[in-house]
Parts: C-alpha cells; structure tokens; sequence
C-alpha cells in the first residue's frame, strides 16, 4: 500500500469515526431527551395520582359526615326524643330503657365510621360491610354483600379509590335510582379482584351525557387512574350494574 492509500485510508477512517461519534453524540441525546421526558411525564402522573388520592379522601370524609349528621338528625335523635316523651309520659321505665339501649347500640355503629383511619386498618371487605349494614340498619334500602375467595390487601391508596367508586355508586342508587335492592359482590381471584355492584332501579341511557349527567364520569377516570377495567350496563327500568376488573 503506497502513501496516497494509507493517506486516504486514514482520511477514510477518520470520517467514519467521526460519523460514528456523531451519531452515537445525537442518539445519546435523543435517549436523554427522551428519558427526561418520561421522568417528567412519570412525576407529572404521581402528582394528578396523589391529587386524586387527596381528593377522594376529602369527599370520603364529607360523605361520612353528612351520613354521621343525618344519623344523629334523623334517627338518634328521634330515639332521644322518643324516651324524653317516654319519660315525660311516665311509660314504663324497660320501654325507656329499651329505647335508651337501641340509641346506644346507633351510636356504637356510627363509631365505627367515625374513626379517622379507618380505611387503613380495615380490609376493602370490611369497609363495604360496614355500609351495606348500615343500608340495611337504617332502612335506606336492602343491601346484600357477598365476597367469594379470601380477601388481600391491596395498596392502601387503591383500595381508598375503590371504596370512593363504590361509595359514589351507592349515592347514585340511593339519591337517583330509586331502587329498592343493593347488591355487591367481591370475588378474589388467584390473580385479580373483580368487582360487581348492580342495583334494581330505574336505570338509564348508557350515553356519554348521561353518565357525565349523574356523576358516572369521575367513576370511569378513577377506574382509570388505577388500571382498572369497568363495564357499565343499564338500560330505563331495568337497573344499573357496575364490573370492575383490577389486576393485582
């Protein structure tokens, strides 16, 4: 090989060196753009996560509170009235005691949602039990659960935004429905939970307005939010039923 070819294999060389580092330069800093992008991107979904996480605590609590006082309202207190009338009337002293008894007995159930932890020492299950008993306790509408398989804890925070979707449904059922039946089941499987509620009242038009219409919207965006699946099913008189589906 003469100088002139040694010379242009050098030049040669050297070009495609200097392409290679060029390139390797421009894909490194594709990668680095793009890694930035999904960390942004990642950081900007926790915080619309723990936003929404904040915002269903505060509406859990709301309810609860507005449950709490129309309890004392309208059924303790009407208890307390009825043994000071009791009292007042000179009715025998075991009906009063009966009616203090049955206020105590209200009181101790409405305790138990009090607590400002409640969602974190208790299982899903438990927590749902908790308000069928109370539907059924205070006559808001007959309510059934069934669980089927055993029960597992999921992350906290999930489990909160479950609570919050079914919470909703029931004020639906309760407010909109006009139904006379409740039902959920709960079914733990090997490797999800699948979820059913459906309720007997006057159902409605599974459109986009309507379900943004009566709140269905924030349901289907917090089953969303934790890469859940949900089906909808009603139709005008024939009930509404919710299936969620949540791999664990």
């Amino acid at each position: 090989m003469d100088e002139k070819e040694i010379q242009s294999f050098l030049i040669t060389s050297s070009v495609v060196l200097v392409s290679l580092v060029v390139t390797m330069i421009f894909l490194f800093l594709i990668f680095q753009k793009r890694k930035n992008k999904l960390l942004i991107e990642q950081k900007e979904a926790e915080r619309h996560f723990e936003k929404e996480i904040s915002k269903a605590q505060i509406e859990i609590r709301e309810q609860i509170l507005r449950n709490i006082s129309w309890e004392l309202h309208d059924n303790i207190g009407q208890l307390l009235t009825l043994a000071k009338i009791q009292v007042q009337s000179h009715t025998g002293l075991d009906d009063v005691k009966e009616t203090l008894n049955i206020s105590l007995k209200e009181l101790r159930s409405l305790a138990k949602l009090v607590h400002p932890d409640i969602l974190k020492h208790k299982l899903l299950t438990e927590i749902i039990a908790l308000e069928i008993e109370r539907f059924n306790r205070l006559n808001v509408i007959k309510a059934k659960l069934k669980v089927i398989g055993e029960p597992v804890k999921l992350n906290a925070k999930k489990e909160l935004i479950f609570f919050r979707i079914l919470q909703e449904f029931f004020s639906n059922t309760i407010k909109h429905a006009k139904a006379s039946k409740l039902y959920v089941e709960l079914n733990y499987g090997a490797k999800d939970l699948t979820i059913m509620v459906e309720d007997n009242g006057q159902g409605f038009e599974t459109n986009e307005q309507a379900c943004s219409g009566i709140g269905l919207s924030n349901i289907k965006s917090r089953i969303k939010l934790i890469n859940a699946k949900a089906d909808f099913v009603s139709k005008p008189n024939e009930g509404t039923k919710l299936t969620i589906t949540y791999k664990y």
